[in-house]
């Protein structure tokens, strides 16, 4: 029996599910994972197919997640067929205007405005004690892709058993920190990339497969320190605020602002921790290495933030230590 190649297979299925013989794709776009994304027009309208290998992905939280997300009345793209065994999903076609390239001083506030309020619907109207809990050692799994990624294949540097003493603590109250907040739906990746702006209900929200039950600040801190893109820090410390009041209306929260950004901060810094570990393996495994340019963004983060809190400062201290002067954008020869 003849086996077709991936781009043959993908292509009639696509035809077989918009009953259209003639129809064809073009890649709409592709992300971090194994996943592909490519454009239709057939019946008069746009169309998205997901091609998802099953060796590499499983499309079945995909699905489960997008109607989710739908029946909270948040705008996932709407399915109209998939195959899980073949791990392809033709859905509507949302657009291309993503978040990121549209983001300036003039339009940030409403389109953040738009995004927080979905994050509040997601963690008030989404049933999530079914999802896979953000706990320990999901945490300390994704810290650990710092020191292996990032310190031992970017930078070359081994840390010594002193140093770990160093990292240890510092992973500790970051999970102590996580473990302290209330728990909600987890979005997992809500940053620009994965927006699209829409005329109506806006944002569109890609990506969101990895869903959680975890840490209230998560989301947020994920929007407003987005490694792709950064805003002042007052402007941060005012949508924090401005959302805290949200969550303790809604009561979802009830301590007060200080508590509240330390929350956020401290999330914040898990979160670039694993990203400045993500970012390399992108490139050294996967061989995507448009990620190093971003390690910059990611770093001033983990400094700015790691430098605030003793708890976390010597981590911050041992590790630019170890960066000296160096231009982490180029990879290790």
């Amino acid at each position: 029996m003849t086996t077709l190649n991936r781009e043959t297979e993908r292509l009639l299925w696509a035809q077989q599910a918009l009953n259209d013989p003639q129809a064809e794709l073009e890649r709409a776009s592709a992300d971090a994972s194994f996943r592909s994304y490519w454009r239709s027009f057939s019946g008069g309208k746009t169309w998205i197919v997901m091609d998802a290998p099953p060796d590499k992905e499983d499309i079945r939280p995909w699905l489960d997640i997008a109607q989710r997300l739908s029946k909270a009345g948040l705008h996932a793209p709407e399915i109209s067929a998939f195959d899980a065994e073949l791990g392809f999903i033709l859905m509507a076609d949302l657009g291309n205007r993503l978040y990121l390239p549209e983001l300036n001083e003039r339009s940030v506030d409403a389109l953040y405005g738009d995004a927080m309020q979905s994050i509040l619907k997601m963690q008030l109207h989404i049933a999530c004690d079914d999802l896979p809990a953000y706990d320990e050692d999901r945490l300390v799994a994704e810290m650990e892709l710092m020191p292996e990624w990032f310190l031992q294949r970017h930078l070359a540097y081994t840390p010594t058993c002193g140093e770990w003493d160093i990292i240890e603590p510092a992973f500790r109250c970051l999970i102590n920190n996580a473990n302290m907040q209330p728990k909600v739906f987890v979005h997992r990746d809500f940053h620009s990339r994965n927006l699209l702006i829409l005329e109506e209900n806006n944002p569109g929200i890609l990506d969101f497969q990895d869903a959680v039950k975890g840490p209230i600040t998560y989301d947020l801190v994920s929007l407003l320190r987005d490694c792709y893109i950064r805003w002042p820090e007052e402007k941060i410390t005012a949508w924090v605020e401005n959302y805290r009041l949200e969550c303790v209306r809604e009561k979802l929260v009830h301590v007060d602002a200080a508590t509240f950004k330390r929350g956020f901060d401290l999330m914040g810094l898990q979160r670039h921790l694993k990203v400045l570990g993500i970012f390399c393996r992108l490139w050294y495994r996967d061989g995507k290495a448009g990620y190093l340019n971003d390690l910059p963004l990611v770093w001033q983060y983990t400094r700015d933030v790691g430098l605030r809190y003793p708890e976390t400062a010597p981590l911050i201290e041992l590790l630019q230590r170890v960066m000296g002067e160096r231009d982490i954008r180029l990879p290790l020869a």
